[in-house]
Protein backbone atom coordinates (compact mmCIF):
# COMPACT_ATOMS: atom_id res chain seq x y z
CA UNK A 1 0.00 0.00 0.00
CA UNK A 2 1.43 3.09 -1.13
CA UNK A 3 0.66 6.71 0.20
CA UNK A 4 -1.57 7.06 -3.11
CA UNK A 5 -3.20 3.51 -1.96
CA UNK A 6 -4.25 4.95 0.82
CA UNK A 7 -5.74 8.20 0.42
CA UNK A 8 -8.10 6.96 -2.46
CA UNK A 9 -9.19 4.39 0.20
CA UNK A 10 -9.45 6.56 3.20
CA UNK A 11 -11.02 9.04 1.00
CA UNK A 12 -13.53 6.95 0.01
CA UNK A 13 -14.26 4.93 3.15
CA UNK A 14 -14.60 8.65 4.74
CA UNK A 15 -17.21 9.55 2.11
CA UNK A 16 -19.01 7.18 2.41
CA UNK A 17 -19.67 7.47 5.99
CA UNK A 18 -19.88 11.25 5.58
CA UNK A 19 -22.79 10.37 2.36
CA UNK A 20 -25.01 8.29 4.99
CA UNK A 21 -24.99 10.60 7.58
CA UNK A 22 -25.84 13.69 5.52
CA UNK A 23 -28.62 11.64 3.49
CA UNK A 24 -29.74 10.83 7.24
CA UNK A 25 -30.95 14.52 7.69
CA UNK A 26 -34.61 13.42 6.11
CA UNK A 27 -35.34 10.63 8.46
CA UNK A 28 -38.13 12.36 10.76
CA UNK A 29 -39.80 9.39 11.81
CA UNK A 30 -39.49 5.94 12.06
CA UNK A 31 -41.16 4.84 8.69
CA UNK A 32 -38.81 7.42 6.75
CA UNK A 33 -35.70 5.62 8.76
CA UNK A 34 -37.29 2.02 8.09
CA UNK A 35 -38.24 2.52 4.65
CA UNK A 36 -37.52 5.89 3.22
CA UNK A 37 -39.55 8.63 2.19
CA UNK A 38 -40.44 7.10 -1.31
CA UNK A 39 -38.58 9.58 -3.37
CA UNK A 40 -36.59 7.55 -5.44
CA UNK A 41 -36.36 6.61 -9.27
CA UNK A 42 -36.32 3.09 -10.90
CA UNK A 43 -32.41 3.65 -12.38
CA UNK A 44 -31.35 4.69 -7.98
CA UNK A 45 -33.79 1.41 -7.17
CA UNK A 46 -32.06 -1.01 -9.68
CA UNK A 47 -28.64 -0.23 -8.72
CA UNK A 48 -29.35 -0.43 -5.23
CA UNK A 49 -30.82 -3.94 -5.33
CA UNK A 50 -27.85 -4.84 -7.72
CA UNK A 51 -25.20 -3.46 -4.94
CA UNK A 52 -27.55 -5.38 -1.84
CA UNK A 53 -26.38 -8.23 -3.47
CA UNK A 54 -23.36 -7.69 -4.45
CA UNK A 55 -21.38 -7.18 -1.41
CA UNK A 56 -17.90 -7.80 -0.81
CA UNK A 57 -18.44 -11.60 -1.03
CA UNK A 58 -18.75 -11.30 -4.44
CA UNK A 59 -15.45 -9.25 -5.65
CA UNK A 60 -13.94 -11.64 -3.10
CA UNK A 61 -15.64 -15.53 -3.80
CA UNK A 62 -17.11 -15.01 -7.25
CA UNK A 63 -13.23 -14.76 -9.09
CA UNK A 64 -11.70 -17.47 -6.59
CA UNK A 65 -14.97 -19.63 -7.50
CA UNK A 66 -13.96 -18.97 -10.71
CA UNK A 67 -10.59 -19.61 -10.46
CA UNK A 68 -10.61 -23.20 -8.95
CA UNK A 69 -13.93 -24.12 -10.83
CA UNK A 70 -14.68 -22.12 -14.02
CA UNK A 71 -17.43 -20.32 -15.39
CA UNK A 72 -20.22 -22.77 -14.36
CA UNK A 73 -21.43 -21.01 -11.31
CA UNK A 74 -22.53 -18.53 -13.42
CA UNK A 75 -25.68 -21.05 -14.04
CA UNK A 76 -27.23 -20.30 -10.77
CA UNK A 77 -28.68 -16.40 -12.23
CA UNK A 78 -30.47 -18.59 -15.02
CA UNK A 79 -33.78 -18.23 -13.23
CA UNK A 80 -33.42 -14.42 -11.76
CA UNK A 81 -35.10 -12.81 -14.92
CA UNK A 82 -38.00 -14.50 -14.77
CA UNK A 83 -38.31 -14.07 -11.32
CA UNK A 84 -37.92 -10.84 -11.59
CA UNK A 85 -41.05 -10.50 -14.12
CA UNK A 86 -43.02 -12.61 -11.32
CA UNK A 87 -42.06 -10.28 -8.41
CA UNK A 88 -42.77 -7.30 -10.79
CA UNK A 89 -46.24 -8.55 -11.65
CA UNK A 90 -47.34 -9.91 -8.20
CA UNK A 91 -45.46 -9.09 -5.45
CA UNK A 92 -45.18 -5.23 -5.60
CA UNK A 93 -48.78 -4.31 -6.21
CA UNK A 94 -49.88 -6.34 -3.01
CA UNK A 95 -47.30 -4.40 -0.74
CA UNK A 96 -47.92 -1.29 -1.92
CA UNK A 97 -51.56 -1.60 -1.58
CA UNK A 98 -51.34 -2.23 1.93
CA UNK A 99 -48.54 0.00 2.30
CA UNK A 100 -46.24 -2.55 4.52
CA UNK A 101 -42.50 -1.61 5.73
CA UNK A 102 -42.17 -5.26 5.55
CA UNK A 103 -42.68 -7.87 3.76
CA UNK A 104 -43.75 -10.35 7.06
CA UNK A 105 -46.96 -7.62 7.51
CA UNK A 106 -48.98 -9.15 4.66
CA UNK A 107 -49.00 -12.31 6.18
CA UNK A 108 -50.70 -11.48 9.03
CA UNK A 109 -53.06 -9.87 6.63
CA UNK A 110 -53.39 -13.01 5.29
CA UNK A 111 -53.39 -15.25 7.50
CA UNK A 112 -52.86 -14.26 11.54
CA UNK A 113 -50.08 -13.17 13.50
CA UNK A 114 -47.93 -16.44 14.44
CA UNK A 115 -47.54 -17.21 10.23
CA UNK A 116 -46.22 -13.26 10.36
CA UNK A 117 -43.74 -13.83 13.28
CA UNK A 118 -43.00 -17.58 11.55
CA UNK A 119 -41.61 -15.51 8.32
CA UNK A 120 -40.28 -12.93 9.96
CA UNK A 121 -38.44 -15.23 12.64
CA UNK A 122 -36.60 -17.38 9.31
CA UNK A 123 -35.30 -14.15 7.91
CA UNK A 124 -33.79 -13.22 10.62
CA UNK A 125 -32.15 -16.09 11.57
CA UNK A 126 -31.10 -16.49 7.68
CA UNK A 127 -30.08 -12.73 6.67
CA UNK A 128 -28.72 -12.91 10.22
CA UNK A 129 -26.06 -14.86 9.81
CA UNK A 130 -25.55 -14.20 6.38
CA UNK A 131 -24.73 -10.69 7.70
CA UNK A 132 -21.71 -12.32 9.57
CA UNK A 133 -20.17 -13.62 6.46
CA UNK A 134 -20.74 -10.36 4.77
CA UNK A 135 -18.74 -8.52 7.81
CA UNK A 136 -16.21 -11.59 7.48
CA UNK A 137 -15.30 -10.86 3.94
CA UNK A 138 -13.76 -7.61 3.91
CA UNK A 139 -12.18 -7.96 6.80
CA UNK A 140 -10.12 -10.63 5.06
CA UNK A 141 -8.76 -7.77 3.17
CA UNK A 142 -7.80 -5.59 5.85
CA UNK A 143 -5.98 -8.49 7.74
CA UNK A 144 -4.23 -9.53 4.36
CA UNK A 145 -3.49 -6.13 3.66
CA UNK A 146 -1.92 -4.72 6.88
CA UNK A 147 -1.19 -7.78 8.49
CA UNK A 148 -3.67 -7.27 11.14
CA UNK A 149 -4.88 -10.70 13.04
CA UNK A 150 -8.18 -11.48 11.81
CA UNK A 151 -10.32 -11.51 14.44
CA UNK A 152 -9.53 -7.83 15.62
CA UNK A 153 -10.03 -7.44 12.04
CA UNK A 154 -13.86 -8.34 11.90
CA UNK A 155 -14.72 -6.63 15.22
CA UNK A 156 -13.35 -2.70 13.79
CA UNK A 157 -15.33 -3.39 10.74
CA UNK A 158 -18.04 -4.62 12.34
CA UNK A 159 -18.06 -1.90 14.11
CA UNK A 160 -17.50 1.14 11.47
CA UNK A 161 -20.90 -0.77 9.26
CA UNK A 162 -22.72 -0.52 12.76
CA UNK A 163 -21.79 2.99 12.98
CA UNK A 164 -22.82 3.90 9.49
CA UNK A 165 -25.56 2.21 9.79
CA UNK A 166 -27.31 3.12 12.86
CA UNK A 167 -26.85 7.09 11.47
CA UNK A 168 -28.04 6.76 8.34
CA UNK A 169 -31.67 5.63 7.50
CA UNK A 170 -33.13 3.59 4.46
CA UNK A 171 -33.14 6.23 1.75
CA UNK A 172 -29.62 6.83 2.81
CA UNK A 173 -28.63 3.15 2.06
CA UNK A 174 -29.93 3.49 -1.15
CA UNK A 175 -28.64 6.60 -2.35
CA UNK A 176 -25.09 5.59 -1.53
CA UNK A 177 -25.48 1.86 -2.96
CA UNK A 178 -25.90 4.10 -6.75
CA UNK A 179 -22.94 5.11 -6.66
CA UNK A 180 -20.83 2.59 -4.93
CA UNK A 181 -22.79 0.21 -7.56
CA UNK A 182 -21.12 2.43 -10.10
CA UNK A 183 -17.86 2.61 -8.74
CA UNK A 184 -17.69 -1.26 -7.99
CA UNK A 185 -18.92 -2.36 -11.94
CA UNK A 186 -15.72 0.18 -13.09
CA UNK A 187 -12.99 -1.21 -10.83
CA UNK A 188 -13.98 -4.95 -11.91
CA UNK A 189 -13.51 -3.51 -15.94
CA UNK A 190 -10.24 -1.63 -15.04
CA UNK A 191 -9.07 -4.94 -13.20
CA UNK A 192 -9.94 -6.95 -16.22
CA UNK A 193 -7.95 -4.78 -18.65
CA UNK A 194 -5.06 -4.33 -16.12
CA UNK A 195 -4.65 -8.12 -16.30
CA UNK A 196 -4.67 -8.36 -19.52
CA UNK A 197 -2.33 -5.56 -20.05
CA UNK A 198 0.15 -7.94 -17.69
CA UNK A 199 -0.27 -10.99 -20.45
CA UNK A 200 2.56 -11.56 -22.18
CA UNK A 201 2.76 -9.63 -25.50
CA UNK A 202 2.29 -12.74 -27.58
CA UNK A 203 -1.18 -13.80 -25.93
CA UNK A 204 -4.06 -12.00 -27.37
CA UNK A 205 -7.04 -11.86 -25.44
CA UNK A 206 -8.42 -15.07 -27.68
CA UNK A 207 -5.35 -17.09 -26.84
CA UNK A 208 -6.44 -16.32 -23.26
CA UNK A 209 -9.54 -17.82 -23.84
CA UNK A 210 -8.23 -20.36 -25.40
CA UNK A 211 -6.09 -21.63 -22.52
CA UNK A 212 -8.83 -21.55 -20.36
CA UNK A 213 -10.87 -23.50 -22.17
CA UNK A 214 -8.06 -26.08 -22.37
CA UNK A 215 -7.88 -26.14 -18.87
CA UNK A 216 -11.61 -26.86 -18.64
CA UNK A 217 -12.75 -23.30 -17.35
CA UNK A 218 -14.68 -21.76 -20.00
CA UNK A 219 -17.43 -24.70 -18.79
CA UNK A 220 -20.56 -22.48 -18.50
CA UNK A 221 -23.43 -23.75 -19.75
CA UNK A 222 -23.62 -28.15 -17.95
CA UNK A 223 -27.06 -29.47 -19.41
CA UNK A 224 -26.28 -32.97 -17.29
CA UNK A 225 -29.20 -33.33 -15.00
CA UNK A 226 -27.68 -34.01 -11.57
CA UNK A 227 -28.90 -33.59 -8.16
CA UNK A 228 -25.59 -33.71 -6.49
CA UNK A 229 -24.02 -31.33 -8.73
CA UNK A 230 -24.37 -27.52 -7.92
CA UNK A 231 -24.22 -25.76 -10.82
CA UNK A 232 -25.68 -27.40 -13.68
CA UNK A 233 -28.57 -25.65 -16.32
CA UNK A 234 -31.27 -26.93 -14.43
CA UNK A 235 -30.64 -26.12 -11.24
CA UNK A 236 -29.98 -22.81 -12.57
CA UNK A 237 -33.39 -22.35 -14.16
CA UNK A 238 -35.54 -24.26 -10.96
CA UNK A 239 -33.68 -23.59 -7.70
CA UNK A 240 -31.95 -20.15 -8.78
CA UNK A 241 -35.49 -18.84 -9.79
CA UNK A 242 -37.00 -20.11 -6.55
CA UNK A 243 -33.94 -18.82 -4.28
CA UNK A 244 -33.95 -15.83 -6.41
CA UNK A 245 -37.95 -15.31 -6.09
CA UNK A 246 -37.39 -16.05 -2.38
CA UNK A 247 -34.54 -13.20 -2.03
CA UNK A 248 -36.08 -10.57 -3.93
CA UNK A 249 -39.33 -10.97 -3.05
CA UNK A 250 -39.37 -11.84 0.37
CA UNK A 251 -36.39 -10.98 1.89
CA UNK A 252 -36.69 -7.92 3.86
CA UNK A 253 -33.13 -6.85 2.68
CA UNK A 254 -34.52 -6.69 -0.79
CA UNK A 255 -37.49 -5.97 0.03
CA UNK A 256 -36.82 -2.66 1.80
CA UNK A 257 -34.87 -1.60 -1.37
CA UNK A 258 -37.68 -0.90 -4.05
CA UNK A 259 -40.19 -0.36 -1.62
CA UNK A 260 -38.61 2.98 -1.42
CA UNK A 261 -39.29 3.79 -4.80
CA UNK A 262 -41.99 6.69 -5.19
CA UNK A 263 -44.49 4.22 -7.42
CA UNK A 264 -45.10 0.79 -8.52
CA UNK A 265 -44.10 1.65 -11.89
CA UNK A 266 -40.41 2.34 -10.35
CA UNK A 267 -40.22 -0.28 -8.41
CA UNK A 268 -41.21 -2.62 -10.96
CA UNK A 269 -38.72 -1.45 -13.39
CA UNK A 270 -36.02 -1.47 -10.93
CA UNK A 271 -36.49 -5.38 -10.43
CA UNK A 272 -36.51 -5.47 -14.09
CA UNK A 273 -33.56 -3.45 -14.70
CA UNK A 274 -31.53 -5.83 -11.71
CA UNK A 275 -33.11 -8.59 -14.12
CA UNK A 276 -31.36 -7.57 -17.29
CA UNK A 277 -28.08 -6.55 -16.10
CA UNK A 278 -27.13 -9.44 -12.91
CA UNK A 279 -26.34 -12.03 -15.61
CA UNK A 280 -23.93 -9.86 -17.60
CA UNK A 281 -22.60 -8.78 -14.03
CA UNK A 282 -21.54 -12.04 -12.98
CA UNK A 283 -19.94 -12.94 -16.22
CA UNK A 284 -17.61 -10.25 -15.74
CA UNK A 285 -16.58 -10.83 -11.92
CA UNK A 286 -16.31 -14.68 -12.81
CA UNK A 287 -14.41 -13.95 -15.97
CA UNK A 288 -12.02 -12.00 -14.11
CA UNK A 289 -11.20 -14.89 -12.19
CA UNK A 290 -10.65 -16.70 -15.19
CA UNK A 291 -8.18 -13.78 -16.33
CA UNK A 292 -6.42 -14.73 -13.34
CA UNK A 293 -5.89 -18.17 -13.78
CA UNK A 294 -4.62 -17.53 -17.05
CA UNK A 295 -2.27 -15.10 -15.77
CA UNK A 296 -0.93 -17.51 -13.68
CA UNK A 297 -0.41 -19.82 -15.98
CA UNK A 298 2.32 -17.53 -17.14
CA UNK A 299 3.70 -16.38 -13.89
CA UNK A 300 3.88 -18.72 -10.92
CA UNK A 301 1.22 -18.41 -8.48
CA UNK A 302 1.68 -18.73 -4.64
CA UNK A 303 1.56 -21.87 -2.86
CA UNK A 304 -0.60 -20.57 -0.67
CA UNK A 305 -2.90 -17.34 -1.41
CA UNK A 306 -3.05 -16.58 2.45
CA UNK A 307 0.32 -15.28 2.53
CA UNK A 308 0.02 -14.68 6.43
CA UNK A 309 -0.18 -18.40 6.47
CA UNK A 310 2.76 -19.07 3.71
CA UNK A 311 5.11 -16.60 6.27
CA UNK A 312 4.17 -18.35 9.50
CA UNK A 313 5.12 -21.81 7.72
CA UNK A 314 8.31 -20.54 6.54
CA UNK A 315 8.77 -19.23 10.50
CA UNK A 316 7.82 -22.91 11.82
CA UNK A 317 9.79 -25.80 12.30
CA UNK A 318 8.15 -27.40 9.22
CA UNK A 319 10.28 -24.25 7.23
CA UNK A 320 12.67 -26.87 5.36
CA UNK A 321 9.60 -29.49 4.10
CA UNK A 322 7.55 -26.42 3.19
CA UNK A 323 10.50 -24.86 1.25
CA UNK A 324 11.08 -28.30 -0.67
CA UNK A 325 6.99 -27.98 -1.73
CA UNK A 326 7.83 -24.32 -3.19
CA UNK A 327 10.95 -25.98 -5.00
CA UNK A 328 8.18 -28.67 -6.24
CA UNK A 329 5.62 -26.37 -6.96
CA UNK A 330 7.78 -23.46 -8.87
CA UNK A 331 8.89 -27.06 -10.86
CA UNK A 332 5.29 -27.91 -11.85
CA UNK A 333 4.49 -24.45 -12.72
CA UNK A 334 7.65 -24.51 -14.83
CA UNK A 335 6.43 -27.55 -16.78
CA UNK A 336 2.98 -26.63 -17.46
CA UNK A 337 4.14 -23.33 -18.65
CA UNK A 338 6.17 -25.17 -21.31
CA UNK A 339 3.08 -27.36 -22.18
CA UNK A 340 0.98 -24.22 -22.58
CA UNK A 341 3.19 -22.39 -24.72
CA UNK A 342 3.70 -25.27 -26.96
CA UNK A 343 -0.30 -25.27 -26.57
CA UNK A 344 -0.20 -22.09 -28.28
CA UNK A 345 1.89 -22.32 -30.80
CA UNK A 346 0.07 -25.83 -32.22
CA UNK A 347 -2.73 -23.33 -32.05
CA UNK A 348 -1.34 -20.84 -34.29
CA UNK A 349 0.41 -23.75 -36.60
CA UNK A 350 -3.33 -24.50 -37.17
CA UNK A 351 -2.17 -28.13 -35.52
CA UNK A 352 -5.53 -29.20 -34.21
CA UNK A 353 -4.10 -32.98 -33.41
CA UNK A 354 -0.69 -32.05 -31.22
CA UNK A 355 -3.89 -29.04 -29.48
CA UNK A 356 -5.80 -31.85 -28.67
CA UNK A 357 -2.82 -33.87 -27.19
CA UNK A 358 -1.27 -31.02 -25.08
CA UNK A 359 -4.64 -30.37 -24.01
CA UNK A 360 -4.42 -33.60 -22.28
CA UNK A 361 -1.15 -33.24 -21.20
CA UNK A 362 -2.16 -29.36 -19.57
CA UNK A 363 -4.86 -31.01 -17.14
CA UNK A 364 -2.69 -34.10 -16.21
CA UNK A 365 -0.33 -30.75 -14.66
CA UNK A 366 -3.12 -28.93 -13.64
CA UNK A 367 -3.76 -32.12 -11.55
CA UNK A 368 0.12 -32.85 -10.26
CA UNK A 369 -0.52 -28.79 -9.29
CA UNK A 370 -3.42 -29.43 -7.59
CA UNK A 371 -1.91 -32.38 -5.69
CA UNK A 372 1.28 -30.02 -4.77
CA UNK A 373 -1.37 -27.87 -3.07
CA UNK A 374 -3.04 -30.48 -1.25
CA UNK A 375 0.42 -31.67 0.37
CA UNK A 376 1.07 -28.00 1.31
CA UNK A 377 -2.34 -27.64 3.19
CA UNK A 378 -1.84 -30.99 4.97
CA UNK A 379 1.74 -29.93 6.13
CA UNK A 380 0.14 -26.51 7.45
CA UNK A 381 -2.70 -28.50 9.42
CA UNK A 382 0.44 -30.81 10.84
CA UNK A 383 2.80 -27.79 12.05
CA UNK A 384 0.11 -24.62 12.89
CA UNK A 385 -2.97 -27.12 14.19
CA UNK A 386 -6.00 -24.96 13.69
CA UNK A 387 -5.15 -22.51 11.14
CA UNK A 388 -7.57 -22.31 8.42
CA UNK A 389 -6.10 -23.83 4.97
CA UNK A 390 -8.71 -22.83 2.77
CA UNK A 391 -7.83 -20.05 0.67
CA UNK A 392 -10.20 -19.86 -2.42
CA UNK A 393 -11.42 -16.41 -1.06
CA UNK A 394 -7.68 -15.20 -0.99
CA UNK A 395 -6.76 -15.57 -4.55
CA UNK A 396 -8.12 -12.56 -6.40
CA UNK A 397 -7.18 -10.34 -3.54
CA UNK A 398 -3.75 -12.27 -3.18
CA UNK A 399 -3.18 -11.10 -7.26
CA UNK A 400 -4.28 -7.45 -6.70
CA UNK A 401 -2.04 -6.98 -3.44
CA UNK A 402 1.10 -8.62 -6.21
CA UNK A 403 0.06 -6.78 -9.38
CA UNK A 404 -2.55 -3.85 -9.59
CA UNK A 405 -0.25 -0.67 -9.83
CA UNK A 406 -0.34 2.10 -7.01
CA UNK A 407 -3.83 3.83 -6.72
CA UNK A 408 -5.65 1.54 -8.88
CA UNK A 409 -4.75 -1.32 -6.25
CA UNK A 410 -6.30 1.66 -3.33
CA UNK A 411 -8.95 1.98 -5.89
CA UNK A 412 -10.30 -1.95 -5.84
CA UNK A 413 -9.43 -1.99 -2.21
CA UNK A 414 -11.94 1.09 -1.50
CA UNK A 415 -14.32 -0.83 -4.41
CA UNK A 416 -14.49 -4.02 -2.62
CA UNK A 417 -14.93 -2.28 0.59
CA UNK A 418 -18.16 -0.04 -0.44
CA UNK A 419 -19.30 -2.97 -1.74
CA UNK A 420 -19.09 -4.60 1.67
CA UNK A 421 -20.18 -1.67 3.41
CA UNK A 422 -23.21 -0.68 1.34
CA UNK A 423 -24.55 -4.65 1.43
CA UNK A 424 -23.71 -5.20 5.34
CA UNK A 425 -25.47 -1.70 5.70
CA UNK A 426 -28.91 -3.21 4.00
CA UNK A 427 -29.14 -6.22 5.86
CA UNK A 428 -28.27 -4.27 9.31
CA UNK A 429 -31.29 -2.28 8.27
CA UNK A 430 -33.63 -4.85 7.49
CA UNK A 431 -32.84 -6.56 10.57
CA UNK A 432 -33.50 -3.80 12.51
CA UNK A 433 -36.92 -2.96 10.54
CA UNK A 434 -38.38 -6.21 10.62
CA UNK A 435 -37.49 -6.39 14.50
CA UNK A 436 -39.15 -3.84 15.55
CA UNK A 437 -42.31 -3.65 13.11
CA UNK A 438 -43.05 -7.26 13.33
CA UNK A 439 -41.62 -8.34 16.53
CA UNK A 440 -41.39 -5.15 19.23
CA UNK A 441 -44.19 -2.84 18.10
CA UNK A 442 -46.38 -5.45 16.60
CA UNK A 443 -46.15 -7.66 20.54
CA UNK A 444 -44.14 -6.00 23.18
CA UNK A 445 -44.84 -2.24 22.83
CA UNK A 446 -47.69 -1.43 20.60
CA UNK A 447 -48.52 1.55 22.34
CA UNK A 448 -45.17 3.11 22.50
CA UNK A 449 -44.88 6.58 20.80
CA UNK A 450 -42.70 7.19 17.64
CA UNK A 451 -39.82 8.77 19.07
CA UNK A 452 -39.49 5.52 21.39
CA UNK A 453 -39.86 2.98 18.20
CA UNK A 454 -37.10 4.82 16.30
CA UNK A 455 -34.45 4.89 19.22
CA UNK A 456 -35.57 1.09 19.47
CA UNK A 457 -35.29 0.44 15.70
CA UNK A 458 -31.00 2.01 16.05
CA UNK A 459 -30.63 0.06 19.32
CA UNK A 460 -32.14 -3.30 17.42
CA UNK A 461 -30.28 -2.59 14.57
CA UNK A 462 -26.66 -2.34 16.50
CA UNK A 463 -28.00 -5.86 18.20
CA UNK A 464 -27.65 -7.48 14.62
CA UNK A 465 -24.51 -6.20 13.76
CA UNK A 466 -22.98 -7.28 17.33
CA UNK A 467 -24.64 -10.99 16.01
CA UNK A 468 -23.16 -10.69 12.30
CA UNK A 469 -20.04 -9.62 14.13
CA UNK A 470 -20.13 -13.13 16.36
CA UNK A 471 -20.83 -15.12 13.58
CA UNK A 472 -18.22 -13.73 11.48
CA UNK A 473 -15.53 -15.25 13.51
CA UNK A 474 -17.31 -19.26 12.26
CA UNK A 475 -16.99 -17.88 8.73
CA UNK A 476 -13.19 -18.75 8.62
CA UNK A 477 -14.63 -22.45 8.75
CA UNK A 478 -16.09 -22.09 5.63
CA UNK A 479 -15.52 -23.51 1.62
CA UNK A 480 -16.28 -20.80 0.18
CA UNK A 481 -18.01 -17.60 1.17
CA UNK A 482 -19.86 -16.95 -2.12
CA UNK A 483 -21.16 -20.38 -1.37
CA UNK A 484 -21.80 -20.24 2.46
CA UNK A 485 -24.51 -17.29 1.82
CA UNK A 486 -26.02 -18.76 -1.08
CA UNK A 487 -26.32 -22.19 0.83
CA UNK A 488 -27.51 -20.26 3.82
CA UNK A 489 -30.61 -18.49 1.74
CA UNK A 490 -31.34 -22.60 0.13
CA UNK A 491 -31.64 -23.85 3.09
CA UNK A 492 -34.18 -21.43 4.61
CA UNK A 493 -35.52 -19.30 1.58
CA UNK A 494 -37.67 -22.33 -0.21
CA UNK A 495 -39.63 -22.71 3.27
CA UNK A 496 -40.52 -18.55 3.45
CA UNK A 497 -41.53 -18.67 -0.42
CA UNK A 498 -43.92 -21.46 -0.18
CA UNK A 499 -45.65 -19.44 2.96
CA UNK A 500 -45.64 -16.36 0.15
CA UNK A 501 -46.95 -18.37 -2.89
CA UNK A 502 -49.50 -19.81 -0.52
CA UNK A 503 -51.27 -16.57 0.51
CA UNK A 504 -50.94 -15.40 -3.45
CA UNK A 505 -52.34 -17.87 -5.27
CA UNK A 506 -54.12 -20.24 -2.90
CA UNK A 507 -56.79 -18.37 -1.33
CA UNK A 508 -59.06 -20.79 0.44
CA UNK A 509 -55.58 -21.78 2.62
CA UNK A 510 -55.57 -20.61 6.07
CA UNK A 511 -53.04 -19.76 8.85
CA UNK A 512 -53.19 -23.37 10.68
CA UNK A 513 -52.22 -25.18 7.50
CA UNK A 514 -49.64 -22.33 6.26
CA UNK A 515 -47.80 -22.27 9.86
CA UNK A 516 -47.78 -26.41 9.98
CA UNK A 517 -46.89 -26.68 6.84
CA UNK A 518 -44.26 -24.39 7.03
CA UNK A 519 -42.48 -26.22 10.25
CA UNK A 520 -42.85 -29.34 8.99
CA UNK A 521 -40.95 -28.30 5.92
CA UNK A 522 -38.35 -26.38 7.30
CA UNK A 523 -37.59 -29.74 9.73
CA UNK A 524 -37.31 -31.37 6.60
CA UNK A 525 -34.99 -28.90 4.77
CA UNK A 526 -32.37 -28.76 7.25
CA UNK A 527 -32.87 -32.84 7.56
CA UNK A 528 -32.24 -32.96 3.91
CA UNK A 529 -29.22 -30.89 4.28
CA UNK A 530 -27.46 -32.67 7.31
CA UNK A 531 -28.34 -35.77 5.87
CA UNK A 532 -28.00 -35.80 2.06
CA UNK A 533 -26.15 -35.04 -0.74
CA UNK A 534 -28.89 -33.05 -3.02
CA UNK A 535 -26.88 -29.94 -4.44
CA UNK A 536 -28.09 -27.01 -2.65
CA UNK A 537 -30.00 -25.45 -5.21
CA UNK A 538 -33.08 -28.09 -5.20
CA UNK A 539 -33.13 -27.01 -1.31
CA UNK A 540 -35.56 -24.04 -2.65
CA UNK A 541 -37.51 -26.03 -4.63
CA UNK A 542 -37.99 -28.89 -1.88
CA UNK A 543 -39.35 -26.78 0.96
CA UNK A 544 -41.34 -24.24 -1.10
CA UNK A 545 -42.93 -27.54 -3.10
CA UNK A 546 -43.90 -29.16 0.43
CA UNK A 547 -45.32 -25.67 1.71
CA UNK A 548 -47.69 -25.78 -0.94
CA UNK A 549 -48.14 -29.37 -0.82
CA UNK A 550 -48.56 -29.97 2.68
CA UNK A 551 -50.81 -26.59 3.15
CA UNK A 552 -53.47 -28.13 0.33
CA UNK A 553 -53.31 -31.47 2.39
CA UNK A 554 -53.74 -29.81 5.95
CA UNK A 555 -56.50 -27.34 5.15
CA UNK A 556 -58.66 -30.41 4.17
CA UNK A 557 -58.41 -31.99 7.57
CA UNK A 558 -58.30 -28.66 9.72
CA UNK A 559 -61.03 -26.72 11.01
CA UNK A 560 -62.43 -23.98 8.65
CA UNK A 561 -60.78 -20.37 10.19
CA UNK A 562 -62.24 -16.94 9.55
CA UNK A 563 -59.86 -14.29 6.98
CA UNK A 564 -57.71 -12.36 9.12
CA UNK A 565 -58.25 -8.91 9.36
CA UNK A 566 -56.53 -6.39 7.52
CA UNK A 567 -52.75 -5.02 8.25
CA UNK A 568 -51.54 -1.71 7.10
CA UNK A 569 -48.23 0.39 7.99
CA UNK A 570 -46.56 -0.50 10.56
Amino acid sequence: MTLLDWVVLVGTIAFIITWGMWKSRGAKNTEDYLRGTRELKWPTIGLAVMATQASAITFLSVPGQAYEDGMRFVQFYFGLPFAMILISAVFVPIYYRLNVITAYQYLESRFDLKTRLLGAFLFLVQRGLAAGITIYAPAIILSTILGWPLEPTVVAMGALVILYTVTGGSSAVSQTQKQQMVVMMGGMVVAALVILWRLPKHVSFGDAVDVAGAFGRMNVVSFDFNVQDRYNFWSGLTGGFFLALSYFGTDQSQVGRYLTARSITESRLGLLFNGVLKLPMQLLILFVGILVFVFYQFSTPPLLFNDTLGERMRASTQAAEYSALEAKWEQVQSSKRAEVERYLAAGDAGDAATQAGVREALRASSGEASAVRKEAKALVSRALPGAETKDSDYIFISFVKRWLPSGLFGLLIAVILSAAMSSIASELNALGATTTVDFYRRVFRPEASDRHVLIASKLFTVFWGLVAVGFASFASLLDNLIQAVNILGSIFYGTVLGIFLVAFFLKHVRGHAVFTAAVISQATVIGLFMLSDIGYLWFNVIGCALVVALSLALQVVMPREPRAAPVTGA
